[in-house]
């Protein structure tokens, strides 16, 4: 296959999706030929910067295949790590074009717009002579066991509490709300409260508060989370973004610790394998991603791999939410299925909500339906692929693989093609990492009793 002029050879492709073109393969075509040197350096929170050495070809016939490169390597480090700055010095042209898609008006204006609020403070792409050097902290946060502490996971559909004394559970509650769809921020206040107290009364004292939540959290505060979608941005600002802290008060004067749901999970992975440098995939509404080094600990990262390009095919299915095609989402969650289904000749009924067409599909796969099989075969293509894709920019050892996607027999199936496709494909990568799915030690680890663990006290 050929794309901008680059001839792409992979032996896997989804049966369904045969347009599909992995992104990784066409970075290494694309550089065996490209000899002018680029750098890239993304600034995020802390001073924290960073750094992608890379080439291009530098010539007039190259110049779309150059920038269409660079653009999405700028998108993935900015979702991946995350970040308000942009450096690029190398290319004169590469950057004139990068600081006009990201801009108000430019292709790249949902990115733009959204880092400058995680961040709270304007984006910027500047051109430089070198770039800043590389400079990361990560955080040594969780495995805490000792003394009596609330871990709280925040979902959207319920929410869990647990009380753990030394390690060990105590009582654990899950009690059904609706934080998605409501628009007055003191229910989100009082549903926290209120599960942090029904722990707090089983135990004789509280001395940490540890909380697992979807979305974007920067020093325990909420930058961006779909819990709190309905909330006007005016009470979000007033309400929203200290919440956690605000609620943590209501117990007492005792640390609290807020991260990302797809980190905690990666955290409870960790600790039930008894390993680090753990990369968790959660395959739901979305691809909510999570990552603890090789230290332990968790990076600050965004790990927003539901915005990272992973298809090169002109043909990709757009995000309806950034406008961009080809992302992480589309391929790793409810939607892959709903989209695969056509090609696999199952008729879903438009009537019913995305949870549910996936149940459909599920359904069809446990009565073993080779139709429903096509679909989780051409997934674990995709996801052969795109580990491939991460592993470049993680370089981690063990992947868990969580979600309703991966539930049952399909999570079966996309997990034996993902191995099939590293083996053949990538065979020195194959050799390094480990995919898995949770097993019942993983699953007794839970993700509030993980939760309960984040602070240090």
């Amino acid at each position: 296959m050929k794309h901008l002029g680059i001839d792409v050879n992979v032996k896997h492709l989804p049966e369904l999706d045969p347009n599909y073109i992995p992104l990784f393969p066409f970075y290494e075509s694309f550089l065996k030929d490209a000899k002018k040197p680029l750098d890239i350096a993304v600034e995020r929170s802390g001073g924290q910067v960073a750094v992608y050495k890379t080439f291009i070809h530098g010539t007039p016939e190259m110049a779309q295949a150059d920038l269409y490169y660079v653009d999405r390597i700028i998108k993935t480090l900015l979702w991946l790590k995350g970040g308000f700055k942009v450096y690029i010095a190398g290319d004169q042209a590469i950057y004139e074009a990068i600081k006009a898609a990201y801009s108000k008006d430019g292709s790249r204006a949902f990115d733009e717009d959204f880092m400058a609020g995680v961040y709270e403070r304007p984006f910027e792409v500047v051109s430089c002579e070198a770039v800043p050097a590389e400079y990361s902290k990560s955080e040594a946060v969780g495995r805490h066991m000792n003394g009596c502490r609330i871990g709280f996971d925040a979902g959207g559909s319920d929410r869990k509490v647990s009380a753990v004394i030394d390690g060990e559970p105590v009582f654990s509650e899950e009690v059904v709300w609706f934080p998605k769809t409501n628009s007055d921020p003191d229910y989100h206040f009082q549903g926290i409260v209120d599960a942090f107290r029904s722990a707090a009364a089983h135990m004789p004292r509280v001395d940490a508060i540890g909380v697992s939540s979807a979305g974007i959290y920067i020093d325990n505060r909420t930058m961006v989370a779909s819990l709190f979608l309905k909330v006007p941005k005016d009470q979000f600002d007033a309400k929203v973004k200290d919440i956690y802290i605000r609620a943590a008060k209501e117990i007492g004067d005792v640390p609290i610790v807020v991260a990302n749901d797809g980190d905690v999970s990666a955290l409870a992975g960790a600790m039930s394998l008894e390993e680090n440098n753990v990369l968790g995939i959660a395959m739901g509404t979305s691809e909510a991603v999570g990552f603890v080094d090789e230290h332990g600990n968790i990076t600050g990262w965004l790990n927003e791999l539901a915005f990272v390009p992973v298809d090169a095919a002109p043909t990709a299915m757009v995000d309806e939410w950034s406008g961009d095609i080809g992302c992480g989402v589309k391929y790793f969650s409810q939607d892959s299925v709903i989209k695969l289904a056509p090609a696999a000749g199952i008729e879903l009924d438009e009537s019913l909500s995305p949870a549910e067409k996936l149940k459909v599909v599920q359904g069809l796969m446990e009565q073993d339906d080779d139709r429903a099989a096509a679909i989780y075969r051409s997934i674990g293509v995709y996801l052969g692929h795109a580990l491939r894709l991460y592993y470049h920019f993680y370089g981690f050892k063990h992947i868990l693989l969580l979600g309703r996607v991966m539930s049952g027999k399909g999570g079966d199936i996309v997990l034996a093609e993902a191995k099939k496709v590293l083996a053949d494909e990538y065979p020195d990568v194959a050799a390094k990492v480990n995919p898995t799915l949770p097993d019942e030690k993983a699953r007794r680890v839970g993700q509030s009793v993980a939760a309960a663990s984040l602070p240090e006290c």
